[in-house]
C-alpha cells in the first residue's frame, strides 16, 4: 500500500521560499511512488511554482472565515488600538485553525503522514489529539520567531511524530522538546541541479540579491554597504524582490545617489531569478534572521561566490572558505572589505567561483530525499 502524505501550507501564489521547497519536495516524493496531497489554506489559485499533475490539491478559503471578517472590521473601525495588527494576526490564525481542524476531522484518516509547513500550523496540529501522532512539523524559520506565545505552544511539539529543522542549531533546540527532531536541508529543483559550471568570462560584473523587501531581509543595510564600497567601474547590484520596504528603499537609492549602481527589478518569476544568477558573479544576503536561505544554495549551483551575514540561522550551514564569506551580523565594514576584495581581484574571484560550484554538488537532492524516506 502506498504511503499517503498530506502537506499543509497557506498558498502558492507568489515568490517565497516555503512554497518553492514545498513544490520541489512534493514533486520529488510523488516521483518516488508516494501519494501526495497538498491542502492550501486559500481559495483555488494558479500555482506560482509548478506542481506535478499527480499531486492532488485541496483548498480552504481562510479569508472567507468569520475570523477574517473580524480582522477586516478591526482594521477599518478600530485602527486606534495599539498593536492592532498583532491582535488581528491571532484572530486570523484562530480562524485558520478552526477551518483546518474541521477539514482534518473529515479527512485525516486518508493519510499516513501530515507535514505542516509553517510553525503556526504545526502548533495548532500539536494540540489536535486526532492527528498529532502522525504530524511532522517542517520548520522553515528560526525557532526563536514568534515571541513568547508561539514559543510556549512549540513546547507541544513533544506530541508530534518528529520535527524537521533546516539547520543544525534548530535541530539542537527541537531535540530538547522532541527526541526525534532532525535536520534535513531543502532540495533544489531539477533545473538548478542540472547547471554546468559557468566561467567568469560568461558572466557579467553583477552582484545579485534575491530577497523580499521586508524589514527582516535588511536590504536598507545592503544599500548602506554599497554606498561605502569602492566598486570598480562597470560593477552593479541587481535586486529581485518586492515588499513593504520597496518605496523606502527606492527613496534611499535616490538620496544616496545610487540609482546607477543598484537596480531594483521588483518581483520576478523563477526563470528570471535563475537568469540573474547565471549572469552574476557574487550573491549577497544581509538578512537579520533566516532558517535555511535557499537562494544561497541556488547561487552556488549557478557559480556564484557568496557573502552573507551570519544571522540566526542557516548561512553558517552553507558558507565556508570554499564558497565565500560569512560576516558577523551588522559588520558593514567587513562586508565592504570582502566585496572590494572580490571585485578588485579577478583571478581570486575566478578561483572562488570554481570552488563554490564544486561545493554546490554536496547539496544535491539524492541524500536529502533518502532522509525524508527514512522518516516517512
Amino acid at each position: 500500500m502506498k504511503n499517503k502524505l498530506l502537506f499543509i501550507y497557506y498558498q502558492n501564489i507568489k515568490a517565497g521560499g516555503v512554497a518553492k521547497v514545498l513544490s520541489n519536495l512534493a514533486n520529488e516524493l510523488v516521483d518516488k511512488g508516494y501519494e501526495v496531497d497538498i491542502l492550501f489554506l486559500m481559495t483555488e489559485h494558479e500555482d506560482f511554482y509548478p506542481i506535478d499533475h499527480r499531486v492532488k490539491k485541496h483548498y480552504l478559503d481562510s479569508f472567507g472565515h468569520w475570523a477574517f471578517g473580524i480582522c477586516k472590521f478591526n482594521k477599518k473601525r478600530l485602527r486606534f488600538i495599539p498593536k492592532l495588527q498583532n491582535i488581528n494576526d491571532y484572530i486570523y490564525q484562530l480562524g485558520v485553525t478552526l477551518l483546518m481542524n474541521k477539514w482534518l476531522k473529515d479527512n485525516h484518516k486518508n493519510y499516513d503522514n501530515i507535514i505542516s509547513c509553517w510553525y503556526k500550523l504545526s502548533c495548532s496540529l500539536a494540540l489536535n489529539k486526532s492527528v498529532r501522532h502522525k504530524t511532522i512539523a517542517w520548520e522553515h524559520i528560526s525557532h526563536t520567531t514568534g515571541g513568547f506565545f508561539w514559543s510556549r505552544l512549540r513546547s507541544y511539539y513533544k506530541n508530534l511524530k518528529t520535527v524537521i529543522s533546516t539547520n543544525i542549531p534548530g535541530e539542537n533546540y527541537f531535540k530538547t522538546i522532541n527526541k526525534n527532531a532532525i535536520t534535513i536541508y531543502n532540495t533544489m529543483d531539477n533545473e538548478v541541479e542540472a547547471q554546468n559550471f559557468l566561467s567568469l568570462e560568461n558572466k557579467n560584473n553583477v552582484i545579485s540579491v534575491v530577497a523580499r523587501l521586508d524589514p527582516e531581509k535588511n536590504i536598507s543595510e545592503l544599500v548602506e554597504i554599497i554606498s561605502q564600497t569602492n566598486l570598480p567601474d562597470g560593477w552593479k547590484v541587481i535586486i529581485i524582490g518586492s515588499g513593504s520596504m520597496e518605496n523606502h528603499i527606492r527613496k534611499e537609492l535616490i538620496e544616496k545617489n545610487l540609482s546607477s549602481k543598484i537596480e531594483l527589478l521588483g518581483s520576478k518569476n523563477m526563470e528570471e531569478v535563475y537568469e540573474l544568477l547565471r549572469t552574476s558573479k557574487i550573491n549577497c544576503l544581509t538578512s537579520k534572521v533566516e532558517a535555511l536561505p535557499t537562494i544561497l544554495i541556488q547561487a552556488m549551483f549557478f557559480s556564484n561566490v557568496l557573502i552573507a551575514y551570519d544571522c540566526n540561522y542557516g548561512p553558517s550551514d552553507i558558507i565556508n572558505e570554499k564558497n565565500g564569506y560569512l560576516i558577523n551580523l551588522g559588520d558593514q565594514r567587513s562586508f565592504t572589505e570582502k566585496l572590494e576584495t572580490l571585485t578588485h581581484n579577478e583571478q581570486f574571484l575566478n578561483s572562488l567561483i570554481q570552488s563554490s560550484f564544486m561545493e554546490s554538488q554536496n547539496w544535491r537532492k539524492d541524500a536529502i530525499i533518502e532522509k525524508w524516506k527514512n522518516i516517512l
